[in-house]
């Protein structure tokens, strides 16, 4: 004899109990239970539950109608998993089917392969202004270097000169 569950709690309940419970940063499950005032076993079931569902919803995701383009990074990861073996006829037919184009999951391969800094341009223009900015700071504290040092030498000429004035004009008297 199977048991069938019990829907103590509305399902609205259940899901900001299951959202909560995924997005509770550093906190505990077991203070998320008590702040909804629930068991923790019933939360554990619950999460438990819900990511068994969640990898049949990944797959009804990749189904969902509309642009390729628009789909989440979730859903193009999927698709890629789903077509990796596929080639050939095979590929072009899973394509047609899912509303996708071959050169889409090159696209999105190459992207979910690169290293994350070579993934954007701006990402790499900034770090060549950076460098820049960086040489040119560097370069402007050398030449101010240079200026603080010949300001010094010559006030120590300056200092040297009036001393030597001063003992000339000692010796003459």
């Amino acid at each position: 004899m199977t048991r069938k569950p019990h829907s103590r709690h509305a399902a609205q309940f259940k899901e900001q109990a299951l959202t909560k419970a995924r997005h509770r940063g550093t906190r505990t499950l077991e203070s998320v239970a008590d702040e909804l005032s629930m068991s923790l076993g019933t939360l554990k079931q619950w999460l438990k539950t819900a990511s068994k569902k969640g990898a049949a919803q990944v797959e009804e995701l990749v189904a969902l109608d509309g642009s390729a383009n628009a789909w989440t990074a979730a859903q193009r990861l999927q698709a890629l998993l789903e077509s990796f073996a596929l080639s050939g006829p095979a590929l072009h037919a899973w394509c047609r089917e899912k509303g996708l184009f071959e050169h889409q999951l090159i696209q999105w391969r190459e992207s979910f392969c690169s290293p994350v800094g070579s993934v954007a341009p701006e990402a790499r223009e900034s770090k060549v202004a950076l460098r820049e900015l960086q040489v040119k700071h560097e370069l402007l504290h050398r030449e101010l270097r240079r200026k603080e040092r010949a300001l010094a030498e010559a006030a120590a000429l300056l200092v040297l000169q009036k001393k030597f004035r001063a003992l000339l004009e000692d010796e003459d008297r």
